[in-house]
């Protein structure tokens, strides 16, 4: 993304802004994780439901807690498309206990990957509009256990199987079919740094108080087999973060940044180091 007049950011980005999504750092443990964390001097950190079921939400909850870590988001619910009665009744009892785990573990940010095209659709507007229904039964749901409901738009090369929801123009239009505190967006840059018309839909999400989320990765090339996992490190690739944190900042969002990167090379490496490494980067790029 290249805006015409980006705003400048206000500054150096602070530290205490900076996330670090679990799925980062996926080698891990969860207090591997928190110790790394306070090392280095990190004070929040975005989690994801598998490995927190794994280790307990209860336990996570408390060992955070105890390290004196926030939990920013946790990923995620969605998977809303799908029409069949009995597959739409598991999606939402499924979304409702992420909700309870999100109250759970402190975070007041469910983040939703909507779900792609049923098997055998072709129509993205009906699509669409069962992730509506899905947010009508949920949204109530979660703003009485204290926890908003994030939509994720997706790039649209992930359209026909994961999300159906693309652009964040599409993610308002789903979200301000209800209150702001309770259904809102997440603006990551690896999704929406292609997109010309981000900056005026960041500023459309920031006027309705409905950016619930930012999320940092880089866009690089050429793209792994199955693409999920080319998320890049800050810095590596094309994306320009700070015209994104000015929009984003303009826009009157003052939370957290998080980090957030599937990458089987960083994967591989040393946890600790990639934590270090991140710091730094946000420090650079962000």
């Amino acid at each position: 993304m290249s805006p015409q007049s980006p705003p400048s950011p206000q500054g150096p980005v602070p530290l205490s802004r900076l996330s670090i999504n679990q799925e980062t750092v996926r080698q891990l443990a969860l207090p591997e994780l928190a110790e790394g964390c306070v090392k280095e001097g990190i004070t929040a950190v975005g989690l994801w439901r598998a490995p927190v079921q794994k280790y307990g939400v209860e336990r996570t909850a408390r060992l955070l807690r105890d390290c004196g870590l926030t939990v920013t988001s946790l990923c995620r619910g969605g998977f809303f498309t799908d029409p069949e009665p009995h597959a739409r009744a598991r999606a939402l009892d499924d979304n409702r206990a992420a909700i309870d785990e999100a109250a759970t573990l402190g975070t007041d940010t469910l983040v939703l990957v909507s779900g792609g095209l049923p098997p055998g659709s072709r129509d993205l507007a009906a699509a669409r509009e069962h992730i509506a229904d899905a947010l009508a039964e949920l949204a109530p749901y979660a703003q009485e256990r204290g926890v908003r409901l994030a939509i994720e738009p997706l790039h649209p090369m992930f359209a026909a199987d994961r999300c159906v929801v693309s652009t964040l123009a599409q993610a308002l239009d789903l979200a301000e079919r209800f209150p702001a505190e309770q259904v809102g967006v997440v603006v990551d840059t690896y999704h929406l740094w292609w997109d010309d018309q981000a900056p005026a839909q960041i500023a459309r999400a920031g006027a309705e108080g409905r950016i619930h989320a930012f999320q940092l990765a880089d866009w690089i090339t050429p793209l792994p087999a199955g693409v999920l996992l080319g998320r890049g490190q800050l810095g590596d690739g094309c994306v320009d973060f700070k015209a994104f944190r000015a929009l984003v900042d303009d826009a009157g969002y003052e939370g957290p940044i998080e980090v957030e990167i599937f990458n089987e090379a960083l994967w591989a490496r040393d946890g600790g180091e990639v934590l270090r490494e991140t710091a730094e980067r946000f420090r650079t790029h962000a």
